[in-house]
């Protein structure tokens, strides 16, 4: 007998499967909609122009090498990254309460987490509440750290907006002292934000109940083109006292999604708590991928370290939450045109790389394998994979299925 004949086939993981599909189809109509990648208006990668350059800085370097990294990361990177979160006048930052250690992109960020979680919260038996839906890999990551993951509503899935009503009642419902996992912004895979207002109810009732919030931001500034108003929520938080963890990843707002570039900030309440903290995250780390890779890093932290850079880098992102944004209103305006039945103000309405559509699967399966459009079978789509160019074939499509095509 096999020594891994115990081993069961793990299930199919849905972005995954579907991108094997739509790479496999070669219909000249095919539109990839399920993508969580940013595509120009040619469908094509986009290299950030502010990456060019900084590739250049860091080549041309003379002092340039490939040497480990401290187990830390790289502290252009980190020391930005944290500035860029918490704001220029944190006084989380001014009071040496954060510490940030460089992670494997946002996914690594959230394992680590996850991990020392599993190993210091309180109490012991704490559960893992998650927004309904959220990323696919989030209740992965936490039952692999072993974590019990219970959820909160989120999603109204009559108006496709936010059941803040819900989402509330079951914070307040939670046992006291859980740890709740918030999307910063552009909440993945609705689109659906909570507004500063909503922000502050939410902050209200996770302080009645004592929670522990654990942000994931992988939009920062992608989201609307604003780090500020991206950040609102984390820095909301940290004024009023919370403790908490932040997941950061840089692969969407500079295009480093191969680079796996990311950090995980830890705001403690006093800051003689950041040594051991910090002695514990360096710990997992090191066991787990020992020191994070450079290159995007020397990337990152040229760009947020350079002022010059920095700006240009805003301007990029600008650039991007611009077309996103004129695509999911060009979607919302086509169908209006049609007549498709239905109320799409919601795709307009929902902000960041995605769209909750409100297809439902038989649609989904239909526009796939008839009209050759791939998305996620909850009928999510990524809106920078549409353009000028796929647009209208891609609203007739919707319009046919939601008419009843099959």
């Amino acid at each position: 007998m096999s020594y891994f004949s115990n081993v069961p086939q793990a299930p199919a993981d849905g972005i995954l499967k579907l991108s094997v599909l739509s790479k496999a189809d070669s219909d000249a109509n095919k539109v990839d909609l399920g993508v969580g990648a940013y595509r120009d208006d040619n469908g094509k990668p986009w290299v950030l122009p502010v990456i060019r350059t900084a590739e250049q800085r860091v080549a041309s370097d003379p002092n340039g090498n490939h040497e480990y990294l401290g187990v830390g990361g790289l502290p252009a990177l980190t020391s930005g990254a944290q500035t860029l979160i918490f704001g220029p006048d944190s006084p989380a930052i001014r009071e040496k309460r954060v510490y940030t250690i460089q992670t494997i992109s946002g996914t690594g960020a959230n394992m680590v987490a996850a991990v020392f979680l599993k190993q210091f919260k309180q109490p012991a038996d704490a559960a893992v509440y998650i927004s309904k839906p959220t990323w696919g890999n989030h209740r992965s990551i936490l039952q692999t750290a072993g974590h019990e993951v219970r959820e909160y509503r989120y999603c109204n899935y009559d108006t496709l907006g936010l059941d803040i009503a819900g989402m509330l009642a079951d914070l307040r419902a939670a046992p006291r002292n859980q740890i709740i996992l918030l999307h910063a912004c552009a909440h993945n895979p609705t689109g659906i934000d909570p507004t500063e207002q909503q922000w502050q109810q939410i902050a209200d009732v996770m302080e009645e109940r004592g929670h522990f919030p654990f942000f994931d931001c992988a939009y920062q500034g992608f989201a609307t083109g604003d780090v500020d108003k991206d950040a609102y929520a984390i820095r909301l938080f940290v004024a009023r006292g919370f403790e908490l963890l932040v997941a950061e990843s840089f692969a969407k707002n500079m295009g480093l999604y191969g680079e796996r570039t990311g950090c995980l900030h830890a705001v403690t309440g006093d800051s003689a708590l950041v040594a051991s903290v910090s002695s514990q995250l360096n710990r997992l780390s090191r066991a787990t991928i020992s020191t994070a890779s450079a290159y995007g890093a020397k990337l990152a932290g040229t760009v947020l370290q350079d002022p010059e850079l920095y700006r240009e880098w805003v301007g990029n992102m600008g650039e991007m939450s611009r077309r996103i944004k004129a695509m999911r209103e060009g979607l919302r305006d086509r169908l209006r045109e049609l007549g498709t039945p239905g109320d799409w103000d919601h795709v307009a309405r929902q902000i960041g790389m995605f769209s909750f559509t409100g297809l439902s699967k038989p649609q989904v399966d239909v526009l796939r394998e008839k009209y050759h459009l791939y998305m996620t079978d909850d009928g999510r789509i990524s809106v920078a994979g549409l353009n000028s160019r796929n647009i209208d074939y891609v609203a007739r499509a919707i319009d046919a299925v939601v008419r009843g095509d099959r």
